[in-house]
């Protein structure tokens, strides 16, 4: 793949979209259609391939009976004629609200306009005729209108609640309309249009504006789109429009899957656009793993019309535009501070839910847990003692051991003493030194006779006697051995098998990603369940940098986890998107580089310390990728495959052989690494 391909974001399945409010000139369509069009070639020169204008734009919705004067309505057919004459060399599609007549009957209709030709005409379905709505008095509802063709201009256009709009350059790009009261009935169209494919709905609304309502709009596009598992697209009517009666505040917004993804502020003043990149693959890839989205569309198609499919061809750039949508550096962890502090207590408190389920019905009277000084087994710990606290144990029923082994720093190891004093838990010292001295001996390990080998049976030597020593202990005093691996390392593999730190009775952090944790344990600090003495131990293990301390100190200090195998921060970002949605290593290495090239653009996490925010070129990225890709899809399954039991957490998804993930132990990494090599510039 060329650089300028895979910097290109329709070529990674990305397509810009717009949501417009003009001001409205009642009765006036030349003046409408002529701020239509300067709207729409600045959304075409923003590279947008979609713009969606309010209801009734091009004559006013707040008109009353002009709707019905023919003087009104030939205006408005030479206004569309004319847009589609002035938008033949503009890239995007263009959807524009009209009042159109067809067989003795006037319709309330969305028209869709792309490169000089009229595509297609919508009617709305379902006209408000309470309160302060009465459309009926004026439209016939378009409900039932299917298979039919609209004579406009001269030429017949498909016309219909049955038509679907698909590019044959862009795959994904399926647009389905609604239009206004269409979203607020209990099956709304644009419903039964996603059943059929669409990805992409759009609503050309001119919905009035009371206290509250812009709420509840919000919410029921959000439910929309995320129901539909689609973009939603929403523009309404605003400035200009009559205020006899009722007022409009011209609110534009764009969703994704139920997410906000660009909306403009209320009551503009003049032409306003949101722009917005949606993400036709993920909405691709969602509903094919969601089973039960395909079983919905065939258990209602015979309740569906026919539907026609108008083909078109976008022809968008494929050069770098750059990536307009909410992206975050750590998938996982909320931007937004209230957000993550909700996160945190939800993922915290599934932890120790589960936790109690599993000890109550166990029957074993404590808990054991190997103390490093590290995150994970800090927030276990945390867990274990909050688990404790809620079943009314004592927390001497935690037995807390700290393992030094022949890399442990005197940091780590009095970090994990004094947070096991702090908490009262049990507060052993069990160093497997000698042991693992004898075991190495008689295995006839190079080390045993004085030579400086550190290799990888040096290191799980010790990784399986610290597991070991907490089975027989667990035996011993009618225990549950606690795990403390996240699902970062499981991804990674970067764990010991069978009797190691693979391996655990119960593993509370089976389901924490790694750049998650810390974050939990700075809300656990805030949230009062734990003494104010345990706050500055918690900060100093938060400041340590991750370790598995096997080997010896040397010249350059302590081992350091991510200069082996990679920053955490790369590598669960690309864990969220293989993992929650499948997407090709390109396109993760595309979005990475988008978040990760500039430590000063856009947002970090709250609290997520200045000092420890890097950024990564692509380069960089690829390496690591190529990493991630080799230990998740050629090594480290096995591990997975026999991983002991733990609770989902995220929405990202868990490794469990029994949930999220499952794959052949004896699997390989070959088509995922070359498509890496083929298509990630290597500059």
């Amino acid at each position: 793949m060329s650089a300028s391909a895979f910097h290109a974001l329709y070529h990674q399945g990305f397509a810009r979209v717009a949501a417009c409010t003009v001001p409205v000139a009642l009765a006036d369509p030349a003046t409408n259609m002529q701020r239509t069009l300067e709207a729409a070639q600045a959304c075409g020169q923003d590279s947008a391939v979609l713009c969606v204008f309010p209801e009734l734009g091009l004559s006013g919705y707040a008109i009353d009976d002009l709707r019905q004067q023919e003087a009104l309505l030939d205006a408005v057919e030479q206004a569309i004629a004319d847009l589609a004459s002035a938008s033949a060399e503009l890239l995007p599609v263009l959807v524009v609200g009209a009042p159109l007549r067809h067989d003795n009957a006037l319709y309330n209709c969305a028209v869709l306009i792309h490169r000089g030709t009229v595509l297609g005409v919508v009617p709305k379905s379902y006209l408000p005729n309470y309160r302060e709505f009465y459309e009926a008095r004026h439209f016939t509802p378009g409900i039932a209108t299917q298979g039919q063709s609209l004579r406009l201009n001269g030429a017949d256009v498909p016309f219909g609640t049955d038509l679907l709009f698909e590019a044959e350059d862009l795959p994904g790009f399926c647009l389905g309309v609604e239009l206004c009261e269409d979203l607020w009935v209990p099956v709304p169209p644009g419903t039964l249009a996603a059943l059929a494919g669409a990805t992409i709905l759009v609503n050309p609304s001119a919905s009035d504006i009371t206290v509250g309502k812009a709420e509840t709009r919000t919410l029921l596009c959000r439910a929309q789109s995320a129901r539909c598992v689609a973009a939603y697209l929403y523009a309404a009517a605003g400035e200009g429009e009559s205020t006899n009666d009722v007022a409009w505040d011209g609110q534009i917004a764009i969703f994704e899957n139920g997410e906000v993804l660009a909306q403009s502020e209320r009551f503009p003043s003049g032409s306003r656009h949101v722009v917005a990149d949606i993400d036709l693959t993920l909405l691709r890839q969602e509903r094919l793993r969601m089973g039960t989205f395909a079983a919905n569309a065939h258990a209602m198609q015979p309740k569906t019309p026919a539907w026609r499919r108008i083909r078109l061809t976008l022809a968008p750039p494929v050069t770098s535009l750059g990536l307009r949508r909410p992206l975050s550096r750590f998938p996982f962890v909320p931007n937004d501070p209230e957000r993550l502090a909700q996160d945190c207590f939800e993922a915290f408190t599934i932890q120790v839910s589960a936790l109690k389920q599993r000890l109550r019905t166990s029957g074993v009277k404590r808990m054991v847990i190997g103390i490093s000084g590290g995150l994970d087994s800090t927030q276990a710990l945390l867990v274990a003692v909050r688990a404790a606290d809620e079943l009314g144990w004592p927390r001497s029923a935690v037995l807390g051991y700290t393992m030094p082994g022949f890399g442990t720093t005197q940091k780590t190891l009095a970090s994990a003493q004094a947070l096991m004093a702090a908490l009262g838990t049990g507060n052993e010292v069990l160093d497997i030194r000698p042991a693992a001295s004898l075991m190495l001996r008689e295995i006839k390990h190079p080390f045993a006779q004085g030579e400086p080998v550190h290799d990888i049976t040096f290191e799980n030597v010790q990784a399986g006697l610290r597991t070991d020593f907490l089975f027989r202990l667990a035996n011993m005093h009618q225990g549950m051995v606690i795990g403390t691996g996240d699902l970062s390392e499981l991804a990674l593999g970067w764990c010991t098998y069978g009797v190691g730190d693979q391996m655990a009775h119960y593993n509370v952090n089976a389901g924490l990603p790694k750049t998650l944790i810390q974050h939990i344990i700075r809300w656990a600090i805030a949230s009062g369940h734990f003494s104010p003495d345990v706050t500055p131990l918690l900060s100093t293990i938060l400041a340590t940098e991750i370790s598995p301390e096997l080997v010896p100190v040397g010249e350059n200090g302590a081992q350091s986890t991510e200069d082996i195998i990679g920053p955490y921060a790369l590598h669960d970002f690309t864990l969220f998107y293989v993992l929650r949605y499948g997407f090709t290593p390109s396109r993760i290495a595309f979005m990475a580089e988008q978040v990760w090239q500039d430590a000063s653009s856009g947002s970090w996490p709250p609290g997520f310390p200045e000092q420890d925010r890097m950024a990564y070129d692509l380069p960089t990225i690829r390496h690591w990728l190529h990493i991630f890709l080799r230990r998740f899809f050629g090594t480290s399954q096995f591990k997975r495959s026999a991983m002991p039991n733990g609770p989902k957490i995220m929405a990202g998804g868990s490794l469990s052989p029994r949930g999220d993930w499952r794959a052949p132990s004896d699997g390989n990494a070959a088509l995922w690494l070359a498509e890496l090599e083929q298509n990630i510039p290597k500059s």
